[in-house]
């Protein structure tokens, strides 16, 4: 048993599960990874990266590999359909990472259509035979993300997930929609349940999470070992805590970004709040930027429109965005904008 996975949980009883960061192409990279763990997310993913572009030391690919000592444990994703690529870049990982986790989720075309990422659940077999092969190369726990099915006949989760275990993939994480249905409809957390209760190994339910009330709906609906969150998380890395929060998990008065503002805090409105706790979080975005990967301004502008999206003026960042000279004057536009006025807010 692996000390960064544990034993599978028994019936949820209220007390404290893991939350996990999704990995999402164009949000999880590593400055966000790191604001999402002061955030309260308990375990981070990488973008899911392309198996066969790692093998082929594609410098864009490997920088999405790249983690900081307090990234712990680091979990690099990758997806591909070919199981020699797979596995060999499972192996080149295996030397820094301590986690590899597959994916067998996303519904993106550019992904499917290589057989990869969601696809692969309609060909059970190659699926189970490329994760076996995985298993065998490496010797770190090798985890696996995947959907209810391809949403084209009956859904093979579960007996995919029986044979995971039984090759020994270490954890399982399910999102409850197919591929068919990419994010449309309701995620089927009844589906999840019944692959919890029919496997031995943590599994982590994932969809539709996005704030304490439906957290906990979905820990009694499904007895999950944990909570990953993906859209909820985007622009709101503060989700992790806030959830922390409503669940008695921990105490408000520890949020980060309520520590920093001390008594203020309980002085400013709805919005007041929601314009101090997007600063914090786009300031220390910043900063682990600076301490990581140095600015980069695609990254700096989809975060930018995530973290102010519903904001009261918001629509000023795209002219922000094409007007300010550099990335650091950017970077300290967005701060600007995000300064709440006490008079205000």
């Amino acid at each position: 048993m692996s000390e960064h996975i544990g034993a599978k949980p028994g019936a949820w009883k209220g007390e404290a599960r893991p939350l996990f960061l999704a990995p999402m192409a164009g949000v999880s990279d590593l400055p966000f990874r790191l604001l999402a763990k002061d955030c309260g997310a308990d375990v981070t993913i990488t973008e899911f990266t392309n198996s066969t572009a790692l093998t082929r030391e594609a410098a864009m690919s490997w920088r999405k590999m790249e983690s900081h000592a307090t990234e712990i444990p680091f979990i690099p994703q990758i997806f591909g359909g070919d199981a020699g690529d797979m596995a060999t870049a499972a192996e080149m990982l295996a030397q820094s990472a301590d986690i590899i986790d597959l994916n067998f989720g996303c519904p993106a075309p550019k992904v499917t259509k290589i057989c990869a990422g969601a696809a692969l659940m309609g060909e059970p077999d190659n699926l189970v035979s490329m994760v076996e092969g995985i298993i065998k190369r490496i010797d770190i726990p090798v985890t696996a993300k995947m959907r209810l099915g391809t949403g084209l006949g009956d859904n093979n989760a579960l007996d995919i997930c029986k044979e995971l275990e039984n090759i020994g993939t270490s954890r399982l994480c399910v999102h409850g929609r197919t591929l068919r249905q990419r994010y449309s409809g309701e995620a089927d957390w009844n589906s999840i349940q019944r692959i919890v209760d029919g496997v031995e190994v943590p599994v982590i339910a994932n969809g539709d999470v996005v704030d304490a009330k439906s957290a906990q709906l979905c820990l009694e609906t499904t007895g999950a070992a944990g909570l990953m969150i993906g859209r909820g998380a985007i622009g709101r890395p503060a989700v992790f805590g806030e959830i922390k929060v409503g669940l008695g998990w921990m105490k408000e008065e520890d949020l980060p970004w309520i520590k920093e503002l001390g008594e203020d805090w309980y002085q400013r409105s709805e919005i007041g709040r929601a314009f101090a706790t997007r600063k914090w979080c786009w300031d220390k975005y910043i900063e682990y930027s600076h301490l990581t990967m140095g600015l980069q301004p695609r990254w700096m502008q989809r975060h930018a429109v995530a973290f102010t999206k519903g904001l009261p003026g918001a629509k000023k960042i795209r002219h922000m965005m094409h007007g300010a000279p550099t990335p650091e004057d950017f970077a300290n536009g967005i701060s600007d904008y995000l300064s709440p006025n006490t008079t205000e807010n």
